[in-house]
C-alpha cells in the first residue's frame, strides 16, 4: 500500500506542474480529432488534404510572425510617443500651477505692502493725537495702538519675506520645468518623425503580409483556425505552429516520443504537443515552406 501511495503522490505532483499546459492541449485535441477522423475514413485524398492544411498552418504562422515583428518594432514607438505626450501634459499643468501660485504670492505681497502703508498712516495719526490728549489714560491708549500697529508692520514684513522666498523658489521651479519641457518637446518631435517613417516603410509590407495571411486561412477549417488564433494569443511569442527541434517541441522544449515524431513526419494527422498544445510539424515541411 505504501508504494502505491508514493507513486500516486509523485504522479499528482507532476500533473499539478503541467496542469495549465495540458488544459490547452486538451482543448485543441477536441478540434483536431474530427479532422483526423475524416482523414481515417477518406484515404489518400484526405492525406493530401491534411498535408496541405499543415503546410497552410505553418506558412500562416511564418506570415503572422513577420507581421508580429513589424508591429513590435512599430508598437514600441507609439507607446514612447504617448508617454512623452503624457509627460509634456504633466509639465505644462505643473508650470500653469506654478504660475497661478506666483500670481497668488505676488498678490499677497502687494496686500501686505498696502497693509504696512495703512499701519504707517494710523501710527502718524495716533502720534498727532497724542499731542492733544487731556489725560494719561488717553495717552496710554494711543501708545498701545501705536505699538499694535508697529507689530502689524513687523508681521507684514515677515510675511513679505516668506512670500518672497516662496516666490523665488517657484520661479526656479518654473525655469527647471521649462528646460525639461523643451527637451521633451524636442524628443517628441523626433519620435513622431521616426514613427511616421516606420509607418510609411512598413505599411505596404504589412498590408501584403495581411493579404497572404488571409489567403492561407482559406485552406484551414474555421474551428482549427480559431484554435490556432487562441494559441497565438496565449503564447508570449505568438507561436502556435512549431517544428520539432532535437526531438523536442520547438515551443516548450518538451521531449517528443519517437513514435509521435514518426506520426508528425507522416503528415497524416494534425499532431499537437501534449504539454503546451502547439501544433507540431517536421523540419521537412518547414524547409518546403521556406523554399
Amino acid at each position: 500500500m505504501s508504494k502505491v501511495t508514493v507513486k500516486a503522490s509523485k504522479g499528482n505532483t507532476e500533473n499539478k506542474g503541467n496542469a495549465e499546459k495540458t488544459m490547452v492541449s486538451a482543448s485543441l485535441d477536441e478540434v483536431v480529432a474530427p479532422i483526423n477522423a475524416t482523414h481515417t475514413e477518406a484515404g489518400e485524398i484526405s492525406d493530401i488534404s491534411i498535408e496541405k492544411k499543415l503546410f497552410a498552418l505553418y506558412t500562416l504562422q511564418q506570415i503572422d510572425s513577420q507581421i508580429d515583428r513589424i508591429r513590435i518594432i512599430r508598437g514600441e514607438l507609439p507607446l514612447e510617443v504617448e508617454d512623452l505626450e503624457d509627460e509634456i501634459a504633466g509639465l505644462e499643468t505643473r508650470t500653469e500651477n506654478y504660475i497661478e501660485e506666483i500670481e497668488t504670492l505676488q498678490k499677497s505681497i502687494t496686500e501686505k505692502e498696502f497693509s504696512i502703508k495703512d499701519c504707517q498712516v494710523l501710527i502718524k495719526r495716533y502720534e498727532e493725537q497724542q499731542m492733544n490728549v487731556r489725560n494719561n489714560r488717553e495717552y496710554d491708549s494711543l501708545t498701545k495702538e501705536i505699538e499694535f500697529q508697529n507689530l502689524e508692520i513687523q508681521l507684514s514684513e515677515k510675511r513679505i519675506r516668506e512670500f518672497s522666498l516662496m516666490l523665488g523658489s517657484k520661479k526656479d521651479e518654473i525655469e527647471k520645468a521649462q528646460v525639461v519641457l523643451n527637451e521633451r518637446r524636442n524628443d517628441l518631435a523626433i519620435k513622431r518623425d521616426e514613427l511616421s517613417d516606420i509607418v510609411t516603410e512598413t505599411e505596404k509590407e504589412e498590408q501584403s503580409l495581411m493579404k497572404k495571411s488571409e489567403e492561407n486561412q482559406k485552406f484551414i477549417e474555421e474551428r482549427l483556425l480559431t484554435a490556432y488564433q487562441r494559441i497565438r494569443q496565449n503564447a508570449r511569442n505568438g507561436l502556435a505552429v512549431v517544428t520539432v527541434e532535437r526531438d523536442a517541441c520547438g515551443g516548450c522544449y518538451s521531449f517528443i516520443p519517437p513514435q509521435r515524431q514518426l506520426d508528425i513526419r507522416m503528415h497524416k494527422k494534425i499532431i499537437v504537443c501534449e504539454y503546451c498544445g502547439r501544433i507540431l510539424v517536421d523540419k521537412g515541411l518547414s524547409e518546403v515552406s521556406s523554399s
